[in-house]
């Protein structure tokens, strides 16, 4: 293990991560993220492949106007192209363009892409690399020499692929940057190349690793404990295949279970908020069990579990929550225990004494409720809705006096609509309601809302985020008994409810009332 213990940052999500399947930036979403990473203390953001695409040079442009505190930009690009003077040639050209203090190019390390690629020689590719750093250091940029496929060159042929090495050394980059391209090289042969590398070369080595083997994140830190002192990667590991590295599980590894230095230093609380505004932007739900940021890293089910953590958490946690901006939460299932709705009231801010019947009452209601399908794990609104009412705390906010929902659809080609009917009580007043929508719940979700709004104006920010169903019995056909968890957001929080019958409107209807009572309640609160 080499001595160096401080580590540069190089994100890529806006290029590499660009490239996975579903992931889309809009110009200002790039962005947004580019100032969040910033912000989080990121040493490098590599914008986009210069020249590729009008967006990514758009970004080079419109980034100079935002007052970055720490981050350098960097623009991505490839060596000249084969037989062409590197001042002819038209991809060098826009890493110029871009005007970025950065560049980052990318060569062939792997003789199969040297002949069969870009085929052409051996002496022409080192030649392509030697004079494309040369040139870019002339003009005054900071140079990153990706070898692409360098793992799988040098499985081929050692001499070669360090020949390639030497050449971008030879042009005067700044950092040699190894890609695992394929994703395939395991923890161990990371290990023993980058030792050769780093005994071979004094320019600073960097690690570009993917997860095609699952491994991205553990070839990263062991190329980091063997010496590399640049690592690349993208946030939540998005990029193309499988992904690339992930920098959420690398980076808090690296300070809280190695102790490298890292720019970030004591933003790493914000991980998780990192993790989560990516997905925001992406429109994509947040990866539950993600390492570190996701909601279930420090969920705990087990009686036994909770109680222990209660009484020391290091028991079942690798870390503190805290240190990553997440938190724990406790599980509720057939499996739980005092321990689990003692903390579990804790956490919803109600008060409870251990040794009162009513904690029996609610684990034995709990229970009752598991049997007939119901689950909390996702509902927490609901389960503080269970306690409350057990402990005769409950307010009930209004009266159901009858629902309908209908659906109808005139002639083949036309869109079926959902009507639902809604009467309710609230105080001494009536609320009759009809509400249309494309869906049944969709519909009975409106005319809740329409029918509530005027009493209780807080509910008129909440939207339904998730709907999800299952079938607990599927043997039973369309009478089996059915599941319905929603989720609810205003925004600000998300709460998870659920509804459990044979009737598939009347679950729901379940979850609904859950989801607006539980708003209503905390607004009072």
């Amino acid at each position: 293990m080499k001595p160096n213990k401080k580590v540069f940052i190089y994100d890529t999500t806006l290029r590499d991560g660009a490239q996975g399947e579903g992931i889309s930036f809009s110009s200002q979403g790039k962005l947004r993220l580019a100032r969040k990473l910033d912000e989080f203390g990121v040493d490098y953001i590599e914008g986009g492949y210069a020249g590729s695409n009008e967006k990514d040079m758009a970004f080079f442009r419109d980034i100079k106007a935002e007052n970055l505190k720490h981050a350098k930009i960097a623009a991505f690009g490839s060596t000249r192209r084969a037989n062409t003077p590197v001042e002819e040639d038209e991809m060098t050209a826009k890493l110029l363009e871009a005007d970025t203090e950065v560049v980052t190019i990318f060569g062939k390390s792997w003789r199969l892409h040297v002949t069969e690629v870009l085929r052409t020689t051996e002496e022409e590719n080192q030649a392509m690399i030697r004079d494309t750093c040369r040139f870019l250091k002339e003009h005054g940029k900071e140079v990153v020499y990706d070898a692409e496929h360098f793992f799988d060159g040098y499985k081929d042929s050692a001499e070669h692929a360090l020949a390639t090495l030497q050449a971008a050394v030879d042009g005067g980059a700044d950092a040699l940057v190894l890609c695992d391209t394929n994703g395939g090289t395991l923890p161990h042969e990371i290990t023993e190349i980058v030792n050769v590398v780093l005994d071979t070369f004094d320019t600073p080595v960097g690690i570009h690793a993917h997860d095609d083997a699952g491994m991205g994140a553990a070839n990263t830190i062991e190329a980091v404990r063997a010496g590399c002192v640049h690592v690349q990667g993208t946030i939540n590991g998005y990029g193309e295949r499988t992904g690339n590295a992930n920098l959420i599980t690398v980076i808090p590894t690296l300070m809280l279970k190695l102790d490298y230095e890292l720019t970030v230093g004591d933003r790493l609380s914000r991980l998780t908020e990192v993790s989560h505004y990516l997905d925001e932007i992406l429109n994509r739900r947040p990866y539950d069990k993600a390492p570190y940021v996701g909601r279930s890293s420090f969920g705990h089910k087990a009686g036994m579990h909770v109680n222990a953590v209660q009484k020391h958490a290091s028991s079942f946690e690798h870390i503190s929550p805290e240190s990553v901006g997440n938190h724990r939460r406790v599980l509720l299932s057939e499996t739980a225990g005092r321990s689990n709705i003692m903390m579990k009231a804790e956490e919803m801010g109600l008060e409870l004494d251990r040794s009162s019947p009513q904690v029996k009452e609610v684990l034995d209601r709990l229970t009752e409720l598991e049997h007939k399908g119901y689950a909390f794990e996702a509902a927490d609104a609901s389960f503080k809705i269970l306690i409350q009412k057990t402990m005769a705390q409950h307010e009930p906010y209004f009266e159901l006096l009858s629902y309908s929902v209908t659906v109808e659809r005139n002639g083949v080609d036309e869109k079926p609509v959902s009507c639902a009917r809604l009467k309710l009580k609230v105080g001494d007043e009536v609320e009759h309601v009809v509400s249309e929508a494309d869906g049944p719940v969709d519909a009975l979700d409106a005319a809740l809302r329409k029918a509530l709004t005027r009493f209780y104006p807080c509910i008129g920010d909440v939207s339904l985020t998730d709907f999800r169903v299952r079938i607990l019995d599927p043997e039973e056909s369309t009478s089996a008994t059915t599941r319905v968890l929603i989720e609810s957001t205003d925004g600000d929080t998300r709460w998870g409810t659920v509804g459990v019958s044979e009737n598939l409107i009347e679950a729901s209807w379940e979850a609904l009332v859950d989801s607006v009572e539980y708003k209503i309640s905390q607004s009072k609160a």
